[in-house]
């Protein structure tokens, strides 16, 4: 495969296309659900490591 003479970066295919950005509002909703799933998560660990600790010690 010939490398490109032309300096910048490589692309692929004849037409540039535009990035789609979710409306303001589906990112907003993103952000949240984002923030509930890492709580959550947390939570669990927490909970979770708590009773392992518990289990072991009684």
């Amino acid at each position: 495969m010939a490398k490109d003479s032309r300096p910048g970066p490589a692309r692929r295919g004849a037409t540039r296309r535009k990035v789609e950005r979710p409306a303001p509002a589906v990112r907003r909703l993103d952000r949240w659900l984002n923030v509930a799933v890492t709580i959550a998560v947390v939570t669990a660990l927490i909970v979770g490591t708590a009773a392992v600790l518990v289990h072991w010690l009684l």
